[in-house]
């Protein structure tokens, strides 16, 4: 018990320093300034051992957080932000240190300039964002946070995903292109097409875990 604990009040420190970089003055990207920001989530894909969700529930929760990352930006220009909501998983409980479910949220964004009115990426961009960008192992969030909860953390991760796409392609947006370290909590494409397995959930036994037949 004492060791559980121990994890989850790490899990809590950890999640909490995820959100300091909203505080920071965002990295320059060009002369971006958010104009449109606008999520649709027609038929979204709810994968195995999820909560549910309504696509209203994501529309309202991806649209705040890219208001409020990207409303921090003040360039010349206006660039529209475009989001889809493909596909999630919000993990539920499992149990704790042998069978943790993971969170998950697929989406595809667009980005377009508002003067030329032009799609500055033909297809939409397929992002695969895991919950959240500080984690602690085998500590599934279905034990340690709600839906609402899971809902918005996931939200939060994919507009760094979004960011972190934005810096790589920064000529789009009158800066220069970067070269950012890997983060292992966002992929390019739709694992839940792509790679189902990568969001079962992992299963570790513990030496004093109890055997079953």
């Amino acid at each position: 018990m004492i060791r559980l604990l121990v994890l989850l009040t790490s899990f809590a420190v950890l999640t909490a320093c995820a959100r300091d970089d909203l505080s920071l003055p965002p990295e320059p990207l060009g002369d971006f300034r958010l104009g449109f920001n606008v999520v649709v989530a027609p038929h979204p894909q709810q994968g195995p051992f999820s909560r549910e969700a309504t696509p209203e529930e994501w529309i309202a929760s991806v649209e705040q957080a890219v208001a409020e990352r990207f409303s921090r930006f003040e360039g010349d220009k206006f660039y529209h932000i475009a989001v889809s909501v493909d596909g999630f998983v919000l993990a539920q409980p499992g149990l704790p240190l042998i069978y943790t479910p993971k969170s998950v949220l697929a989406i595809g964004v667009t980005f377009y300039e508002d003067a030329t009115q032009t799609k500055l990426n033909e297809e939409p961009i397929q992002l695969t964002i895991f919950e959240a960008c500080c984690n602690v192992p085998l500590i599934g969030s279905g034990l340690s946070k709600s839906r609402e909860e899971q809902l918005e953390a996931l939200s939060f991760n994919a507009a760094r995903a979004i960011e972190r796409t934005m810096l790589e392609n920064g000529a789009w947006f009158g800066g220069t292109d970067e070269v950012l370290a890997d983060d292992a909590t966002i992929v390019t494409g739709n694992v839940l097409v792509d790679n189902p397995d990568a969001i079962l959930p992992e299963q570790t036994l513990e030496d004093d875990a109890p055997l079953t037949n």
